[in-house]
């Protein structure tokens, strides 16, 4: 909620001054202790706070209240900070007094909430999540589509598989068809006849055990019962004793209800099944292993079609003059069952004519999520509701991000970071505390990951699905969490903390936005080229530009950017080269990522940047400076855990001091430029390094340099560019020895015995190989298996000479895909051949993916 991120986005800058070494303001004890002792307290509340509006479209007065408190807080502290750093005039009684009157007020915001606290009558007008949302599947009808595969496999493990009870959860986000699914089985005919008891029991958020019991004795024994709890799971069990069932418990939130009922279901040893459905992916992995769940899927598109027909035109034809603009407005439901069969409901009832089916195609988010579609809306809004309160500003950042657009995990823990909303947790970090919550999401099947897990194990891509979008659009906007501007609606308010700005919206909207924003601490403004910057000068966070947008994104002059003094998240676009001017008035600064095709030069103060955590220079024009010689006081810089894009790096013994919690380094060298000096040998003293990429532009003399490398053994990423000459058998065995190394990728070099043959011990963790380029390699001679024992994946590009891969690499029972691109023929040859051994020994799991002149063979 708005709210929470509010009241901890006010206590991390408190705390951020109060913990910086050299703050750029001082605050007055007495006033920091009091206003941290409410702040402590509303957070309290909010964290267990139930909302009477939570189920209802408007924003709760009382949080909304908290909200312009917290903000007019930050307003105090952020401009005396602008104002001191611009050595404008200002006085320190004017300061205290505003912060006195702030204070106040939260001191009248506590005494209202202590009087609520204590009116139990609040709690108790509040109708709990649901009600009315979920009832029996018996009294509803959605029709059975594109599950006829998954439910021919549920209906095998329910009546196959061993004989001991089983449970097999239904996984999914809202809206996805689990209970479909669940109704689709439960009333089939086989079950019926195969079980002696079958029943259905809907657990719910507000789940009540007592209830539930007699729920499922009700319908198991035809009677109600008003014992207490372990009385009916006493009758329940002696019930159940010796008799084959059947259990569907529909909408589980929690495994608290699993842990207190599966005491009252007998083991039968008869092939009794238990069916569970939740949104939770981590409450299912709880209840069985992963080979037992089932794992909901969108629906494809003539799944989708054929839905959509039925739930419009029943079993008549669908109109050809409506098929066009049918399947343009079912595009927009993206496989969401759910979706489907409430904009088809609505379509049922429309007018059958181009020009209002039009109508709603352009309108489609507003209607599914207006009354009409007010069930959607309902159900999707259980998850938000359900949600920890900590959660809540996470989900709601996710509509900052254009529709359908796969954003990077790194991206968005940082821009979490960077927003304020992050409670601190001890001996964590706050990078470690937002990929939690990331996976938190992705449990609740709230985000969706459209990459692949990488090989260390972390998410690299998710999205938001469209209609969760829309509702995190619509709790923002009545929350004023952010500020999504549209070519329609330009902001008539100056309190919005958070602009958006989409790539439609026009130059002149956003230019008659820009005189409001005078408040505006975040600007997210990626996919539209605006080379104005907004009248704010409390910007924190300026999201401006993504390295997956390749050259889009806005463009600005840096010394404009650095203008604004209490930046955290400094991200954009810049195209001439330039000293970074005055890097140092940025007391607060965690990310900056720049992406130039020209150099930029550092000044000296970046190494006293004590909360910098991540820079990034796309194109690896950054130069950055020796720390100065002079400076009596070293600054240790704890938080910052990559630097990449930087060019011709002076590793020292006094760099490595400073950066000593480094996790990410990518560095070019120049080897003509450098001066004689193997910086790279530091390496080895960096202990929490984990990815390292390294390009090596020319080699010239410099074979010295690059034999004396020397890695920590903490890495786990290893990408090297190198001079054609680089003889790769100098650093290999190095290289395999590290313990801890996943992914490796060689570019360039050559092997001057023309073999490679690996030794026994080495590689112990690697995971994906790749080597491209790398000339004169005739023979790789690998004589066990247990050289790559967990080898998943292997990429081999322009090995002009190789004459194939070593049989013995079939024979790991981990790998699972060989890519080929611009090899020998009998290179692929020994590749066809190690598949169709794969395929004998472990069956159809590895994947052979070939390329000549960049097609797929």
């Amino acid at each position: 909620m708005a709210a929470y991120a509010a009241v901890v986005s006010l206590m991390k800058i408190i705390n951020d001054i109060e913990t910086h070494p050299s703050p750029p303001i001082s605050l007055d004890k007495q006033q920091v202790e009091s206003l941290t002792e409410k702040l402590v307290f509303l957070q309290e509340f909010l964290e267990s706070y139930n909302s009477p509006f939570a189920c209802s479209n408007e924003a709760d007065p009382l949080e909304m209240r908290i909200v312009d408190a917290a903000h007019a807080a930050e307003d105090v502290i952020e401009s005396y900070i602008v104002d001191t750093i611009g050595d404008e005039q200002i006085s320190c009684f004017h300061f205290y007094q505003n912060m006195h009157r702030v204070i106040e007020e939260m001191e009248l915001i506590k005494k209202e909430v202590t009087v609520i606290t204590k009116d139990k009558e609040v709690k108790e007008g509040v109708a709990p999540d649901g009600v009315g949302l979920r009832s029996d599947p018996t009294e509803k009808n959605h029709a059975m589509v594109g599950f006829d595969d998954v439910l021919v496999e549920l209906l095998d493990r329910l009546e196959g598989g061993r004989a001991g009870r089983q449970i097999i959860p239904i996984v999914g986000m809202g809206g996805i068809g689990k209970t479909t699914l669940a109704k689709g089985a439960f009333e089939h005919p086989l079950i019926k006849e195969r079980f002696d008891i079958c029943v259905w029991a809907t657990i719910s958020q507000d789940y009540n055990i007592v209830e539930t019991l007699r729920q499922v004795l009700s319908k198991a024994r035809g009677e109600l019962s008003s014992a207490s709890e372990d009385d009916l799971g006493e009758i329940l069990h002696k019930y159940l004793a010796g008799r084959r069932y059947f259990v569907v418990m529909d909408d589980m939130w929690s495994v608290e209800v699993w842990d207190k009922m599966k005491f009252f279901f007998p083991e039968n040893k008869n092939g009794s099944r238990i069916i569970i459905t939740t949104r939770m992916s981590n409450l299912a992995s709880c209840l069985t292993d992963s080979n037992n769940l089932v794992k909901m899927r969108f629906l494809d598109e003539v799944s989708s079609w054929t839905l959509f027909s039925k739930t419009v035109f029943g079993g008549q034809s669908f109109p050809t003059q409506l098929e066009s603009i049918g399947k343009k407005i079912l595009e927009k439901c993206n496989g969401l069952p759910l979706a489907i069969v409430v904009v088809g409901g609505l379509m049922a009832k429309s007018e059958l004519t181009l020009g209002y089916w039009d109508h709603i195609e352009k309108n489609l988010s507003s209607i599914v999520n207006s009354e009409n579609g007010d069930y959607c809306l309902r159900i999707l809004k259980l998850s938000y509701n359900h949600m920890p309160v900590y959660l809540k500003p996470c989900f709601l950042y996710m509509g900052v991000f254009e529709e359908d657009r796969a954003i990077r995990a790194s991206t968005i823990v940082k821009l979490w970071i960077s927003e304020g909303f992050l409670k601190p947790v001890d001996n964590k970090s706050l990078t470690t505390i937002a990929k939690e919550y990331l996976k938190e999401l992705v449990d609740r099947n709230l985000i969706m990951v459209v990459h692949n897990l990488g090989i260390l194990g972390n998410v690299k891509y998710c999205k938001i699905h469209d209609l969760l979008r829309d509702l995190s659009l619509k709790e923002a906007r009545e929350q004023r969490f952010f500020y999504d501007l549209k070519e329609h609606s330009p902001p008539r308010e100056n309190s919005q903390q958070r602009f958006v700005i989409q790539r439609s919206t026009s130059k002149e909207n956003i230019l008659e936005a820009f005189e409001s924003m005078s408040r505006v601490r975040s600007y997210v403004c990626v996919d539209n080229e605006v080379s104005e910057l907004p009248n704010s000068r409390l910007l924190r966070t300026l999201y401006a530009y993504d390295r997956t947008d390749g050259q889009r994104g806005c463009a600005y002059s840096p010394e404009n950017v650095f203008h604004c003094v209490n930046s955290r998240y400094l991200a954009f676009r810049a195209n001439w080269e330039c000293v970074i001017p005055s890097i140092n008035l940025l007391w607060n600064l965690h990310t900056l990522i720049i992406n130039c095709s020209k150099n930029f030069f550092a000044p000296a103060e970046i190494w006293k940047m004590h909360n910098l955590r991540h820079v990034d220079f796309l194109q690896g024009k950054l130069h950055l400076p020796d720390p100065s010689s002079i400076d009596k006081d070293v600054t240790i810089m704890e938080n910052l855990e990559a630097i990449k894009g930087v060019n011709n790096f002076s590793l020292s013994e006094d760099v490595v001091k400073r950066i000593r919690n480094i996790k990410k380094l990518d560095m070019k060298y120049d080897v003509k430029l450098v001066e004689r000096v193997n910086y790279l040998s530091y390496l080895q003293c960096l202990s929490e390094l984990e990815s390292l990429t390294l390009w090596i532009l020319s080699f010239d003399d410099g074979k010295c340099l690059l034999k004396k490398m020397s890695f920590p053994r903490s890495l786990k990423k290893l990408t090297l560019f190198l001079p054609s000459d680089f003889e790769l058998e100098d650093i290999l065995q190095m290289i395999g020895s590290l313990p801890l190394l996943h992914q490796l990728s060689l570019y360039g070099g050559r092997f001057g015995t023309r073999e490679w043959e690996t030794i026994e011990g080495q590689f112990p963790s690697l995971k994906s190989l790749t080597l491209y380029g790398c000339r004169d390699l005739e023979n790789w001679t690998v004589l066990e298996s247990s050289h790559f024992p967990l080898l998943r994946d292997l990429c081999l590009s322009c090995l002009r000479e190789l004459e194939e891969i070593p049989l013995e690499i079939g024979e790991i029972p981990t790998l699972r895909l060989i890519e080929l691109k611009r090899c020998n023929e009998s290179v692929v040859l020994s590749a066809k051949q190690i598949l169709e051994e794969q395929k004998d020994l472990h069956g159809d799991l590895l994947d052979l993916l070939v390329r000549s002149n960049s097609q797929v063979l």
